[in-house]
Order: structure tokens, then sequence, then C-alpha cells
């Protein structure tokens, strides 16, 4: 019993640990809250180099990944190459992360919640292809659409420096899809939470997990309500904009 005791000490101070030494991601200091509380068990907070992800052992997979932006960090990622080598965190207890062999066959992309294009050192590249960074996403979405919607929200971050994203999947309806003998999840939607504070503007982008050209533009409420998550670093006051559309997608 003590030796239990004493591991499940360890877990929640190692858990606290990270939360507190990768703060820098998320605006005010304030990580995003689950506000689904079915969402709530088997999470994890995962510290990276330059981001961080918040794991469900529920769906096998993040709930959301947050990263900070700034114009050198975005300058110096165009210079990095890819690795392209997924592999499992084995931070997470078994069972609870996804597999190499859940996507294998599966149809489906390993979709990234912070980019592979965003990462701006060797180290940070090589983190972002961990399995608790991604999502089952649609092939053609993934390659087509996400991928301009990303490379639109690196833009922003060269005009404006500091910018905060959040990143994760929506999972809507009684019946969703999973893939591999994990059951990892498929998300019905995926969004993007963009804050720039330098412009006191905040939104949100959704898009259907499906083979579309079409994304919506979102206002933080809207987003907090259809995602259960509640994003408490973006000022209250930015939460209703909702601008046009993203330039370049």
């Amino acid at each position: 019993m003590k030796k239990w005791f004493a591991c499940l000490l360890f877990a929640v101070a190692a858990q606290a640990s990270a939360a507190s030494s990768c703060t820098q991601f998320t605006p005010n200091a304030q990580w995003p809250i689950l506000t689904n509380q079915k969402m709530a068990p088997k999470t994890r907070m995962l510290c990276y180099s330059d981001f961080a992800v918040l794991h469900s052992g529920i769906t096998h997979g993040p709930l959301w990944s947050a990263e900070h932006l700034t114009r050198d960090h975005i300058d110096a990622a165009k210079d990095m190459v890819r690795t392209n080598k997924f592999f499992e965190d084995a931070r997470l207890p078994d069972g609870e992360g996804a597999t190499l062999a859940d996507y294998k066959r599966s149809g489906f992309d390993r979709g990234h919640m912070s980019p592979a294009g965003n990462r701006w050192n060797q180290e940070a590249m090589a983190q972002s292809f961990s399995l608790a960074n991604v999502v089952p996403q649609n092939r053609e979405n993934n390659q087509r659409l996400w991928a301009r919607i990303e490379t639109s929200v690196r833009k922003l971050a060269m005009s404006y420096d500091d910018t905060y994203v959040v990143t994760g999947p929506i999972f809507s309806g009684q019946q969703l899809q999973t893939i591999g003998p994990t059951r990892v999840f498929v998300p019905t939607q995926l969004f993007k939470v963009v804050y720039v504070p330098s412009r006191q503007m905040a939104f949100a982008v959704v898009v259907d997990n499906v083979s579309t050209n079409r994304y919506d533009i979102r206002t933080i409420h809207e987003l907090e309500a259809a995602s259960g998550i509640r994003f408490p670093g973006i000022p209250e006051n930015l939460k209703d904009q909702r601008p046009g559309g993203l330039k370049g997608v």
C-alpha cells in the first residue's frame, strides 16, 4: 500500500511539474480547461520543448495541443527538415496512447495538431511526430485545406510576432468512428484557436474532418460551447470576434 501511494504521489508531482514547466505556450500561463467532464478521466499533460499537449486515455490522442509562435521561431522553422519518424510516447501508460499499428492501413493520415512546419529546432521537429500530438485525419483534408490553414497561421505569426495557437479535435455524435486495435477516436471536426495579444484579436477556425475546401470562422465563445473546452487565457471581451476569414485559404 505504501509503495502504491508513493507511486501515486510521484505521478501527481511529475504531472504538476510538467504543467508548471511549460506554461509559456498558453496566454497568461492559463491552460485550456475541459468543461466536458466525460473527457476528464485519464487526461495527462505532456510537455515538449516548444509545445504542450493534453492527452486523453479515452480517445487515445490529444484533446488539445498548445504553442506560442514568434517571428524568430517561424523564420527558423523554414530551414528545418521533417523527420517523419512517428513514435509512441513512452510517458503514457499502456493502453492509453495510440500505437503505430493503429494507423497502419487505416486510410487516415496521422494529422499533427501542433504542426511540424512550426518547429524551429531539431529536437522540437522530432518531438512533433509523437502520436500524442496527432489524430486520425482525412488524408485530403490534411494535405490540402488543413495545410493551407497552417500556412496562413504562420504568415499571421510572422506579421504580428506574438501569437498563441491551440489546436485540437472535436468529437460530436453518439456513434464515433475508431481505428486500430486501440480504438483511437476519429474526430468529426478539427479546430484551431488563434490569439494575437498585440492586435487584441482572437478567433477560431473549424473544419469538418472530411475531404472539403470549406472552413468556418467561429468566435471563441462558439468554439467553447462546441468543443467542451474553455480558454481562460483569452480575455472575455475578445471572445465574440469573428473576422471575415484567413488570407490565402
